[in-house]
């Protein structure tokens, strides 16, 4: 079946039809028509997902029943029954091969990495509902039915809120957080008057960054099956809508051509670009502070890196660790320097 489907999507390939602006040479105007038309003809003469999906595949998968769904997570054990737990939350428009490369940099500590819901590897999403507090809740449920009753949990962009949630609802749980920027939806309550003054300017760079970058975020979480049916069904589609956020928001040549298209390929196989859509879609609840010991990794060419005084506003902050590389997909551009700040944070939680 699945050659068929990549012998499928190859045909699709060969039948794009060109679509030409007259930005198409302008990179701030999304993807340009040149680098879309390279990175498509590799897809189809050349790259090979077979490579990589048996890759994927051999990493230590387990299905956990857990909120009334199951949960399909990466479960790496470490050699000693009483090694520190860490979980590792993703986001949008990744998923868990985000932390490939960090997963043999944490040997010596039980990891959890589970595919959230609605995202490429995880269980069909067939019902609406998945929101983001509903995704806490059934990650809290897959760590109780591993047996960890304590753990340190690191993430960003959908994982990082995914994070403050439980957190917020599992302190008894959750011994510390290791974030790699702070959820935006508190930015739809803050009250400028009670913050710091950078803290304030900080809301007003945020607000513009939606102005002129978010208009993703306003289709997926307004128009979430008009957009599934354009991305889905077309192969390019789907690349120029996944490599811009890939290549804007990391540090210079973070991936290779075949990477990006690996990323790009698992949604692609697994159809999951609609339902990947849920955390924007659905209503959510985030609570206005976590008290939580929290160590936060300021990455250069990230989105949005808040200052100190902005965290503080909503977290409880230890750490504040700025770097001098690395960008939204920290844990895959900088595995090395990610995997210390993890460690920062589970030496807190002890």
């Amino acid at each position: 079946m699945l050659i068929h489907m990549m012998d499928e999507l190859r045909e699709r390939l060969g039948r794009t039809r060109r679509v030409m602006t007259p930005w198409s040479d302008d990179g701030t105007r999304g993807v340009t028509g040149a680098s879309l038309d390279e990175l498509l003809d590799r897809w189809a003469n050349g790259y090979d997902w077979g490579v990589h999906e048996r890759r994927i595949g051999e990493l230590p998968w387990v299905t956990v029943p857990a909120g009334g769904t199951e949960l399909h997570v990466i479960h790496q054990r470490s050699g000693d029954p009483d090694a520190p737990v860490v979980v590792l939350l993703h986001g949008w428009p990744d998923s868990v091969l985000r932390f490939e490369r960090v997963l043999p940099l944490l040997t010596d500590m039980h990891v959890v990495v589970p595919a959230l819901p609605g995202f490429p590897f995880a269980a069909p999403l067939t019902t609406p509902g998945m929101s983001l507090n509903r995704i806490a809740g059934i990650v809290a449920d897959a760590l109780h039915e591993l047996g960890y009753p304590r753990y340190t949990v690191s993430g960003g962009d959908v994982g990082g809120t995914v994070a403050e949630i439980l957190a917020a609802g599992h302190p008894d749980r959750v011994a510390a957080l290791h974030l790699t920027d702070i959820s935006p939806r508190h930015a739809l309550t803050a009250d400028p008057a009670k913050l710091a003054p950078d803290a304030a300017a900080y809301l007003g760079r945020a607000a513009q960054w939606f102005r002129t970058e978010g208009g993703y975020i306003a289709e997926q979480s307004t128009r979430p099956n008009t957009l599934a049916v354009a991305l889905g069904d077309s192969p390019a589609g789907l690349a120029g809508w996944i490599v811009e956020k890939l290549q804007a928001w990391s540090g210079e040549s973070a991936f290779t051509p075949d990477e990006l298209l690996t990323w790009v390929t698992a949604y692609w196989v697994t159809g999951t670009i609609g339902t990947s859509f849920a955390t924007y879609t659905e209503p959510a609840a985030i609570p206005d502070r976590i008290e939580t010991p929290t160590v936060l990794s300021v990455f250069p060419h990230d989105i949005k890196p808040a200052p100190r005084s902005y965290a503080e506003a909503f977290l409880n902050v230890r750490d504040y660790v700025e770097h001098r590389a690395g960008g939204h997909f920290a844990a895959w551009e900088q595995p090395q320097t990610y995997a210390g700040d993890v460690l920062r944070a589970v030496k807190l939680g002890k």
